[in-house]
């Protein structure tokens, strides 16, 4: 049978959205904090403040380029809010890594991580780069160089970063050396999302991934649905999507659909998701072992029981919202479902589980890292998916009960449950005069 941080995206296929209806993260993450707070009786000064980043780092990076010369980079951490604890979120290598992107991205790390209940706010990162273009001297030279631009800015207690779009562990063992190098001293804590040899915690890539299989388990449990008759297909087999594909598939769940960049395999009868190599494993190698291949665009209008969007952002759109087949969607991906289609799929009773709940499972676990790091004691893997599966719980029930109580969509149950407590923690840390 068959079977996409802080949550990453799975940058493994290629389909995009109208570009009329697209609307930025920031633009997004704005619209739903006041959504969200409409349904609260939050003080509107308090919403006021958290429509606007902290503060918005811009630095220049120049590096030299394996033939000699020299090019320059522009990078960004924007530090959204740290009311509940250190500033937390990605460092995204991408051409189209923007200040105003990395400020929405920002937002929606700290609602994330005040929806699992963590002791951390919202950041987000990058550069403006393809990193494809880069040799790995290259990369490693500009992540060195980042770091010592960022220095001063992040820190174990102040501001952690994790991997993203275009990084991975390398990326961070690179600048937690580089950082560390500059306070001589080693510091682990001030990144997450490292390979394990130096301080990164077992279970921390296929955590987005559990995640999404794990809230989905609890979704049908919830509607009465055995998962051993739930169909699923996944967008996007990267780390995200290839960890809930085969997790679900183990779990009994058959999964019909999987794809990367070049197209979707598809068997109705289920696929045998350990067989088929993710992209981190043998990149755009999904088409190359199916039998039956399909579009990307297909895939997301299969009659399915559950679709995980779990590539980029902005694929279910006004455009193909009226023919998501799927009763569930569980966003695997961040933002891949715009708002006009939010709209379209309330209208038609199709109910959406939010990234910021679904794929939580990588900034939980970078919690868990964090916490190793600062005591010097490493976890089995063994414990850090005990650990996670008690915190999606928790989450689950908090969202669950609001969902239930006020009558509104998993969406902004998710959200009210998150405003709530940044809310409450500003009101108790007052304003600084």
């Amino acid at each position: 049978m068959v079977s996409t941080s802080e949550s990453r995206h799975d940058s493994v296929t290629d389909t995009r959205a109208d570009p009329v209806e697209s609307e930025s993260a920031l633009e997004t993450a704005r619209r739903q904090l006041h959504h969200a707070a409409d349904r609260l009786e939050i003080d509107p000064n308090v919403v006021e403040r958290l429509k606007h980043p902290q503060k918005v780092h811009e630095v220049t990076i120049p590096i030299e380029r394996d033939d000699g010369t020299v090019e320059v980079f522009t990078g960004y951490r924007a530090q959204h809010d740290s009311v509940r604890g250190p500033f937390k979120g990605g460092l995204r290598y991408h051409p189209d890594v923007t200040r105003d992107e990395c400020v929405g991205l920002g937002m929606w790390m700290t609602w994330k991580c005040a929806v699992m209940d963590l002791p951390f706010g919202g950041a987000k990162g990058g550069v403006a780069v393809n990193p494809k273009e880069l040799s790995a001297e290259e990369n490693e030279r500009l992540t060195r160089r980042f770091a010592q631009e960022l220095r001063d800015v992040i820190g174990p207690n102040q501001d952690i970063p994790a991997p993203d779009m275009g990084t991975d562990s390398q990326t961070m063992a690179w600048l937690m050396d580089a950082y560390s190098m500059q306070k001589g001293e080693t510091t682990p804590g001030v990144v997450t999302g490292k390979p394990p040899v130096v301080g990164g915690s077992q279970g921390r890539q296929e955590a987005p991934g559990r995640s999404v299989a794990i809230v989905t388990k609890l979704l049908c449990e919830y509607y009465d649905r055995p998962l051993e008759e739930t169909t699923v297909a996944v967008q996007g087999y990267g780390s995200v999507g290839a960890s809930a594909a085969r997790l679900l598939d183990d779990w009994g769940a058959t999964v019909v659909a999987v794809s990367d960049v070049n197209g979707a395999m598809y068997d109705p009868s289920g696929i045998d998701t350990a067989t088929v190599p993710s992209h981190d494993d043998e990149p755009e190698a999904v088409t190359t072992y199916a039998d039956e291949v399909i579009s990307n665009d297909e895939l997301l209008t299969l009659d399915v029981d559950v679709l995980v969007p779990a590539a980029l952002g902005n694929v279910i759109t006004r455009r193909n919202a009226e023919n998501i087949a799927a009763e569930f969607v569980v966003e695997g991906a961040n933002g891949p479902t715009t708002s006009a289609a939010d709209s379209i799929l309330e209208e038609r009773g199709i109910e959406v589980i939010p990234d910021i709940l679904a794929n939580a499972g990588g900034v939980t676990v970078s919690y868990f890292e964090w916490l190793q790091d600062i005591n010097r004691r490493a976890w089995s893997l063994e414990r850090v998916n005990n650990e996670l599966e008690t915190e999606m719980c928790s989450a689950w029930r908090a969202v669950k009960t609001e969902y239930e109580r006020r009558d509104v969509t998993w969406r902004d149950a998710a959200y009210i449950v998150a405003l709530s407590r940044i809310a409450e923690a500003h009101e108790v840390r007052g304003l600084w005069p």
